[in-house]
C-alpha cells in the first residue's frame, strides 16, 4: 500500500524545480513529499547515519552510487544536467573584463562551495584543474575560499541565491557555481552572469537515489515528460537535451 508521505532529500540546487513539481506531484495522487534540502554530500551522509529517506537527489552521481554500492539504495536513475558559470560583482574594474581576466585577476576574491560535501564545489575544482592545466601561472584552486556548502559554512538565507548573496554581502568578488541560476540573475544591475568554455567545463549529471518501494512513483514522475518540465522551467538541462 502506498505511504501517505514521501521523505525526500535534494540537493539545495533543485529547490526551484523541486518544490513546484512535488506539489503538482501530491496535487496528482494524493502523497504528501517532504522535501529536506541542502549539500548532497551530506545528505548523503545523514541517510547513511540512519535518517529516513526514500528518494534522494543528488546533484552528482557518486553519492547515489555509493548509496546503491552500500545496499540502502534499490536503483540510481539520472534525471537532470547542468553547467557551471561565473558571477562577478559588477564595477568599472569588471564590467568589461572576459571570464578568463577575471578569474586571473588576484585583487578579486573568488568563492566556491565546499568539495566533497557539495557536489557544485567538486564540479568547480574540476574545472579549475583544467584551466590551471592550459594556464599554470593561474593559481586558482589555492586561491578560492570555500564560502557554502561545507559543515561549518555560512547559513544562506532562505529564497536567496549563495552567489550573489555572498557578492552582495561583499563576502566575495566572484562565484563560480550553478549555471541554471543565470535565469534567475540575469537582469540584475550589480552582478554580471559569465558563460565559461566548454573546454574547461564539468558536466554536472544529477541522480535519483531510490530507497524504498514507495518512491517508485515519485522517481517516475521525475524522469517523465511532466517532471521534466519543471527542471526545465528551472533552467536545467533535461534527458532530451534540451
Amino acid at each position: 500500500m502506498m505511504t501517505t508521505t514521501l521523505h525526500v532529500l535534494a540537493a539545495g540546487s533543485l529547490k526551484r524545480a523541486f518544490i513546484p513539481l512535488c506539489q503538482h506531484f501530491s496535487q496528482q495522487t494524493g502523497i504528501l513529499v517532504h522535501v529536506d534540502f541542502g549539500p548532497a554530500g551530506l545528505l548523503r551522509e545523514r541517510i547513511e547515519a540512519g535518517q529516513r529517506c526514500d528518494l534522494f537527489a543528488s546533484a552528482n552521481t557518486r553519492h547515489p552510487q555509493m548509496l546503491l554500492a552500500s545496499g540502502r539504495a534499490q536503483a540510481a536513475t539520472t534525471f537532470a544536467f547542468n553547467r557551471l558559470n561565473l558571477t562577478a560583482r559588477k564595477t568599472a574594474q569588471t564590467e568589461n573584463a572576459d571570464w578568463l581576466s577575471l578569474l586571473s585577476n588576484p585583487a578579486l576574491r573568488l568563492g566556491t562551495s565546499t568539495p566533497g560535501c557539495d557536489p557544485s564545489g567538486d564540479y568547480t575544482f574540476e574545472l579549475f584543474a583544467r584551466i590551471e592545466a592550459q594556464y599554470p601561472d593561474i593559481k586558482l584552486s589555492t586561491r578560492a575560499q570555500q564560502l557554502v556548502g561545507g559543515r561549518a559554512s555560512l547559513i544562506v538565507p532562505a529564497g536567496e541565491i549563495a552567489s550573489a548573496w555572498l557578492i552582495r554581502q561583499n563576502l566575495t568578488d566572484l562565484f563560480v557555481g550553478y549555471a541554471h541560476y543565470a535565469q534567475a540573475l540575469e537582469n540584475s544591475d550589480d552582478l554580471r552572469i559569465l558563460a565559461l568554455p566548454d573546454t574547461y567545463q564539468t558536466r554536472c549529471e544529477y541522480q535519483l537515489a531510490r530507497l524504498s518501494d514507495e518512491a517508485h512513483l515519485l522517481e517516475q514522475f521525475i524522469v517523465a515528460s511532466e517532471g521534466q518540465a519543471f527542471l526545465r522551467e528551472a533552467a536545467f538541462l533535461t534527458l532530451d537535451g534540451k
